[in-house]
């Protein structure tokens, strides 16, 4: 079978979430959507609930919002409503919908309203579709509703022509995990069910009427929601497609790259790419040039926020270093083998060349990749300040390192006035200026040493060409000698900015890579969990510049197990983000999507696909713990401490490992010892007791119970050897027919002295197959179970041994009347030497269950003990399946 023949497991994946076919993990969510608040999304959603409430599925209302709508309301009623949790906010009480009520009460489906309502403050989610995820997550089904302008990335186009700005929204990701039901209206009706105040109150319906409610506007947005809905099913279409294996061969889709800067901009030119990316179904990469003259602080929000919108609608995030954007782009395009690039143009050039600056150069270094040039508009709200450079207020300011390099031009102006003095040679005296040129561009960059130039230009026209003390050049051939002076100057200057910038470039990458291996390094050494954590907290403080926390579970919770500063201890609110991120898995706490209300960031420490901690980081002062270019080096840094705790971890888990199997190695040489060396002595007493012929009746008690407690001994022994056997694997196997009645006969037989007249209910119907196992091993069985069903059950009390056949096999059953079993402990009882504390099953060697047990599944049996449901007392069952009966005796 070929690649192309065999199904895509991702895609089949999707398919069976969709279907419900791995319900067991997590719930279906279904969507209505519609194109403007009034098309009855609501009403449908409560219309189709309603049909199957009344086919008997389990469903509740989470949260509905009716808006005063009689038939919505009519409808509401027959249904379960969860009530909602009541949050105090500032004096006044708001109510939200209450997850951790709706996830005790476990319902099949459960309604959840507008789904992207943002919840009140000190709600455990921001959005309510994160509360959706969690219900989804727990395999609760969800139906909900939205409005097509909430999508994220349609979030600007819906602005452009409604002249609204929706700040509810939520991630396309959700829409696309979902089953879509289009509500749909034609813009007529819509508008008439306004005006009858169907939708909103009389004096809101006139003004939405005027503003967002016009013909146009809806007839736009009824256009992006039947777009949408169709992307969405041709998508799943495809799944279907690959999921099945239906389709030969087709050709992988394009690859797009969004590049994006710390300018106000950013989040348009993400949301274009995203459309982009659904248009043409491909993923998409967003990447961030950093460049030397980059000031990371400017815009650093703006960008911070443009990346996590990135995130939130699915794409893949990078930064990249590089002396240039051209260079950097050029590098993602390569790695990412994109085809299409997104970038954004602040305002419309004046001239053409202007627009060709970055467009060409990408052109010839990658003749494949189709630039797209997408124009975001500023909102005029933006302070100022916030705007990229070329766009703000300029704030003049001396470059850096000025002082100093005019300061070196003057000491070659005195230089040169000596030597002029000296021989009356100013040819030499214009090259000595190319010292400081060279000075300032390669230690402060390109300004300051484009600057220098020009001012040492003009002191070598003062100083040194005739007529001196005047900016006149008498002679043409010192204005070439200016010329060149100054182009040059440019020249070198610019060549040494580039390796200058290249230089911190590379050093900024070394230190990083210097500082992650050092992490390695002292990694490698360490072999204990909390020396491991405050290296992680003290590394990450000095090269993130902020405090660090690291928690791991200790006792079914979270503890604190390092911290840098020393002293930082956790919040309440803290301790909920904390065991959140390690619950699911994923960020939560500031600058994430949960929990934002609390001052630390958390992310899970993940080893061998699992939850190992949880590291927290917080600065004070940001917004946001980490900034945008640091998030690479805060994943790596997490990534290896993962790694190493896995390590730590696993040499734990060897230890015990190698700890148990020396226990058991020397469990096993002891027994078998023992057994050994008891058996020859007790066989020989034995021998004895029942050759001894008693003088009177004292005498033959005394012999009687001295050779029952050696026959007891003998038992005892025999379960050493055969516990021996069990785990050294040295049971051989002599299967044969046996008949059930003949064989639980035999061994209630050899066990009359034991039971001491108990009386024993024998229920095999003499009628049934025989059973293909080992007659000793199964006597040996079953001796085991009637021996315990005496000795725990209550005295005199019968012991039951009965036989069922079914379809698929047949189960003996041997029943006491007594205790039972403690709760929980059906599985402990076969256990070796397993003693039940707080139970009235004490005593014995605790061999005869495990033997039972181990002798049954040697067989090809199972064995699972129970409480009897009929009256107290334990039942412990041997099942035999349908080959282990005697086809022969079946027929017969």
């Amino acid at each position: 079978m070929t690649s192309d023949d065999r199904p895509d497991p991702d895609a089949l994946l999707r398919t069976l979430r969709q279907s419900g076919g791995a319900r067991e993990h997590a719930g279906r969510l279904k969507v209505y959507l519609g194109a403007a608040p009034g098309v009855g999304k609501t009403y449908e959603m409560l219309s189709d609930a309603a049909q199957l409430r009344d086919n008997g599925s389990d469903v509740v209302i989470g949260v509905v919002e009716t808006h005063g709508r009689a038939e919505t309301e009519a409808r509401v009623r027959g249904f379960e409503i969860v009530p909602r949790a009541r949050i105090d906010h500032r004096g006044q009480v708001l109510e939200e919908m209450d997850i951790d009520a709706i996830l005790k009460r476990r319902p099949q489906l459960v309604l959840v309203d507008e789904l992207a309502h943002t919840n009140a403050p000190g709600s455990r989610h921001d959005k309510r579709w994160q509360d959706v995820e969690e219900l989804l997550a727990a395999g609760i089904d969800v139906c909900s509703t939205v409005n097509i302008q909430h999508l994220e990335s349609l979030n600007d186009v819906v602005a452009s022509f409604t002249r609204v700005r929706v700040r509810e929204t939520l991630p396309d990701r959700v829409l696309d995990r979902a089953e879509i039901e289009i509500v749909d209206l034609p813009p007529d009706e819509l508008i008439e069910r306004l005006k009858a105040g169907k939708v909103y109150v009389p004096h809101e319906a006139a003004r939405a009427l005027g503003h967002f409610f016009s013909k146009s506007n809806l007839s736009a947005l009824r256009e992006l929601a039947l777009r949408r809905a169709a992307q969405a099913v041709d998508a799943q279409m495809l799944d279907l497609l690959k999921a099945h294996a239906l389709a030969g061969t087709w050709a992988a889709a394009e690859r797009i790259l969004v590049a994006v800067g710390a300018n106000a901009g950013a989040a348009e030119v993400v949301r274009a790419g995203k459309r982009l990316a659904d248009a043409l179904r491909t993923p998409w990469t967003c990447v961030h040039v950093e460049t030397p003259g980059e000031r990371p602080l400017d815009a650093a929000n703006q960008l911070a926020a443009a990346m996590h919108l990135a995130v939130q609608l699915g794409a893949q995030v990078i930064t990249l270093p590089a002396a240039g954007v051209v260079d950097g782009l050029a590098a993602a395009a390569a790695d990412t083998r994109a085809t299409v690039l997104v970038i954004g143009r602040a305002r419309p050039r004046r001239f053409p060349w202007q627009r060709r600056l970055h467009v060409d150069p990408l052109a010839r270094r990658l003749p494949g990749l189709a630039v797209q040039l997408v124009p975001s508009g500023l909102a005029e709200s933006v302070p100022s300040s916030a705007l990229p450079l070329r766009l703000a207020v300029p704030q003049w300011r001396l470059p850096s390192g000025l002082v100093p390099s005019l300061g070196m031009a003057a000491l070659v102006t005195a230089l040169g006035k000596a030597i002029f003095t000296l021989r009356d040679n100013i040819t030499n005296v214009g090259l000595l200026y190319l010292l400081p040129v060279m000075f300032a561009a390669t230690r402060y960059g390109l300004a300051t040493g484009v600057l220098t130039g020009l001012v040492c230009s003009l002191a070598y026209n003062f100083f040194f060409i005739p007529p001196t003390g005047t900016f006149t050049i008498a002679d043409p051939q010192n204005i070439i000698t200016v010329l060149v002076l100054l182009g040059v100057a440019g020249v070198s200057s610019q060549l040494a900015a580039r390796l200058r910038a290249q230089a911190l470039l590379a050093r900024q990458s070394a230190r990083q890579n210097s500082a992650l291996a050092g992490f390695a390094r002292m990694l490698t050494g360490i072999s204990a969990a909390d020396e491991l954590g405050r290296v992680l907290c003290a590394e990450a403080a000095r090269l993130l510049d902020a405090r660090t926390v690291l928690l791991m579970p200790e006792d079914g919770r979270l503890a604190v197990r390092a911290a840098w500063p020393p002293e930082d201890r956790l919040e309440v609110l803290d301790h909920a983000a904390a065991q959140w991120a390690f619950d699911r898995r994923q960020p939560a706490g500031r600058g994430s999507d949960t929990l934002t209300a609390s001052e630390w960031l958390f992310h899970p420490v993940e080893g061998g696909g699992r939850a190992l901690a949880v590291f927290g980081i917080a600065r004070p002062d940001a917004d946001r713990p980490v900034r945008a270019d640091q998030l690479p080096l805060l994943g790596s840094l997490i990534d290896q401490a993962g790694l190493a705790l896995d390590r730590i971890h696993l040499e734990q888990d060897m230890a015990n490992v190698r700890r148990l199997e020396e226990r058991d190695s020397l469990r096993a040489a002891l027994l078998s010892s023992v057994s050994h060396d008891l058996r020859t002595p007790l066989t020989a007493v034995l021998g004895l007791l029942r050759d001894l012929v008693p003088a009177d009746d004292a005498q033959g008690r005394v012999i009687t119970l001295a050779r029952a407690e050696a026959e007891r001994l003998q038992r005892f022994v025999a379960n050493l050897l055969d516990m021996v056997r069990i785990e050294a694997g040295a049971i051989a196997l002599r299967v044969e027919p046996v008949d059930l009645a003949e064989a639980v006969a035999s061994a209630v037989h050899d066990l009359r002295r034991t039971l001491d007249g108990r009386p024993v209910r024998l229920d095999v119907a003499p009628d049934l197959p025989l059973v293909r196992v080992d007659p000793q091993l199964f006597h040996h069985c079953l001796i085991n179970l009637i021996e315990n069903a005496a000795k725990y059950g209550n005295p005199g009390a019968p012991v039951t041994v009965t036989a069922r056949r079914d379809t698929f096999g047949l189960d003996l059953m041997v029943m006491d009347e007594g205790p039972g079993l403690p709760p929980g402990t059906e599985a402990r009882v076969f256990e070796t030497f397993a003693r039940l504390e707080g139970s009235d099953r004490k005593g014995g060697t605790g061999l005869g269950l495990a033997i039972v047990k181990g002798f049954a599944e040697a067989m090809g049996l199972a064995v699972r003990a129970a409480n009897r449901q009929d009256c107290p007392g334990a039942c412990f069952t041997i099942r035999f399946p349908g080959e282990t009966l005697h086809k022969v005796a079946e027929l017969a």
